[in-house]
């Protein structure tokens, strides 16, 4: 009944997402001008709250622009309505719904959709991982110098020790192509079909990932902070790989 309802939730934010795109909506910044919200981004949070609340209607919610439901269930859904919204907002078809849930604090369940690439990823604990009921798997390449990495970028950040551009450096300075499609959930979603063999960013919240977190665990791949310990929905470093360039990776991440 999870995945059924987390199924009908998914579909029906993509639903929105395809009736505003390219559309005349809403747009509003949040923590800084280029963090934006729009009216697409509500109404298909709405949409996903909704049919969670039809058969759940106990269940926690973390949700991106309403925060927290909070309840007292061992079940919590985290959504992020639209991953991507920049990219919505200017008309570039790189953005999805995603959603993730945790049962007793560890994700179970989880799904991607770009409805504009009619393109639906599924996770589930210990079953593997599907695009279009198909099953993925990361990829085999072993040399991370060979690999094709993609990264994200927060909206802003403080200059310090292996901040996001110092990284991109260290990458890019060993010859390494590195993509930035602006959405976390779709970069994790494509390591774990295989199209990109890492991803890390700086400062993800716990919608961003939730759902692609497990996408790529499910997949085979590996998944840490950058020094290489357990990663957590709630903490900010996320570095995700096919398990092979995983060290390498981490490497170049720290300047080593």
């Amino acid at each position: 009944m999870l995945k059924t309802t987390l199924l009908k939730a998914t579909e029906a934010g993509g639903k929105i997402l395809q009736q505003y795109f390219n559309g005349t909506f809403e747009v509003s910044s949040k923590s800084t001008l280029n963090d934006l919200v729009t009216e697409a981004d509500k109404k298909s949070e709405s949409a996903i709250i909704n049919v969670i609340h039809e058969t759940y209607p106990d269940h926690f919610i973390l949700s991106e622009e309403v925060g927290e439901i909070r309840t007292a269930s061992n079940i919590k859904w985290i959504i992020d309505p639209i991953d991507g919204t920049v990219n919505f907002a200017n008309g570039i078809p790189i953005c999805c719904v995603s959603i993730g849930v945790e049962k007793d604090g560890e994700v179970v369940l989880g799904a991607v959709y770009n409805p504009f690439m009619n393109e639906l990823f599924v996770a589930e604990k210990g079953k593997g991982a599907t695009l279009n009921d198909k099953p993925i798997h990361v990829s085999s390449k072993h040399n991370v110098e060979q690999s094709c990495l993609v990264t994200g970028f927060p909206y802003k950040w403080e200059d310090g020790l292996n901040d996001p551009l110092q990284v991109l450096q260290y990458v890019i300075r060993e010859g390494i192509p590195v993509r930035r499609l602006g959405s976390a959930a779709i970069d994790l979603c494509w390591v774990a079909c295989g199209r990109f063999d890492g991803f890390w960013e700086h400062h993800l919240q716990p919608w961003d990932a939730a759902a692609g977190y497990l996408m790529v665990e499910e997949a085979g791949g590996k998944i840490t902070d950058f020094s290489g310990n357990k990663y957590s929905l709630y903490q900010k470093q996320i570095l995700a790989t096919n398990g092979h360039i995983h060290s390498g990776l981490q490497h170049l991440i720290n300047g080593k």
